[in-house]
């Protein structure tokens, strides 16, 4: 089992930016996809960014392509999430999570492993 820890979350204005963190410990994901997910206030959890398990491809959401950028320091166990160009409606717990092995996936049932999230709240 892998333990995930989401850092780097606070509290920004709009146009702002923030930098998420994701540290593993446990057995390593440096074969596995990793993925960023979110969750506003009285919605379901969605998709936000996943990187192939070499860093060599990367998906995004719609609602942050050219704004968020994800990438990976495996030598490190660690996921980032560059959040720029913040908007009120990015306000949500973000969470990080394992994916499939060698491949990407969007789906939350691909990913077996979740942190306990970090909140970020952009003011307008």
């Amino acid at each position: 089992q892998v333990q995930l820890v989401e850092s780097g979350g606070g509290l920004v204005q709009a146009g702002g930016s923030l930098r998420l963190s994701c540290t593993a410990s446990g057995r390593t994901f440096s074969m596995n996809a990793m993925g960023w997910f979110r969750q506003a206030p009285g919605k379901e959890r969605s998709f936000v960014a996943t990187i192939s398990w070499n860093g060599a491809n990367t998906y995004y959401a719609d609602f942050v392509k050219g704004r968020f950028t994800i990438s990976r320091d495996n030598a490190k166990n660690t996921v980032y999430l560059q959040m720029n160009s913040l908007k009120p409606e990015d306000t949500a717990v973000y969470y990080c999570a394992r994916g499939p092995i060698l491949r990407t996936a969007a789906d939350e049932l691909s990913y077996d492993s979740w942190g306990q999230g970090t909140q970020v709240t952009v003011s307008s």
